[in-house]
């Protein structure tokens, strides 16, 4: 996808959950259903895969942050939400999984950053939202959390080193009663700079 088709998604999607959002009385359930929507809108009718479909994702999520910030809302809070709303919407599509979570925690963070959110805190909701719909998509707990913290810690990585080490601080810990574990496989997504915090000199 272009920089235009970027941007169009990313407002299509701010657009529509704002329309959504606003004014009604459970914000959270009303982000959990417009989040499903409008990543619906965005993929039934793409055979997108890979790093195509983690890019449609992180443009919806990023298009749904900025809509909770536009009618006054906690990026944070809405993470758990937000999460929920994206494994019901890919999952509708069939193209629910590691994927999908570990893609859309990255939004997250880097989408709160963007709004002056709390990485952290935002991390924590994805953790949380992930472990909360794990179920509904067929994975179990654990998987869901490790795909979200692996995502959150991916795109704290990308925001820079301050960011990276206060989410491995959230992540790292037992969430919502299970012990999220950070796969292996995942060190070699961290940047260059992370090198020292993971394997220190003897």
């Amino acid at each position: 996808m272009g920089d235009r088709g970027t941007r169009n998604l990313v407002a299509d999607a701010r657009n529509y959950v704002v329309n959504a959002i606003r004014g009604v009385g459970d914000v959270a359930g009303a982000i959990v259903d417009a989040t499903s929507g409008v990543l619906v809108r965005a993929l039934r009718d793409t055979r997108a895969t890979g790093s195509e479909l983690r890019g449609l994702i992180a443009d919806t999520i990023t298009g749904t942050i900025h809509a909770v910030a536009i009618v006054g809302g906690e990026v944070e809070a809405a993470a758990g939400s937000i999460m929920v709303g994206t494994l019901h919407g890919t999952e509708q599509v069939g193209k629910a999984g590691v994927d999908a979570v570990s893609a859309c925690a990255a939004a997250l963070v880097k989408g709160a950053a963007d709004v002056g959110g709390d990485v952290g805190r935002t991390a924590r909701g994805a953790v949380e939202g992930a472990i909360r719909g794990a179920r509904d998509i067929g994975m179990t707990s654990e998987q869901a959390a490790s795909a979200a913290a692996s995502g959150a810690l991916k795109g704290a990585g990308d925001i820079g080193s301050a960011a990276l080490d206060q989410v491995r601080n959230v992540v790292t810990q037992t969430i919502s009663g299970v012990k999220v574990v950070i796969t292996e496989s995942f060190a070699s997504d961290l940047p260059d700079w992370d090198m020292g915090h993971r394997h220190p000199a003897a």
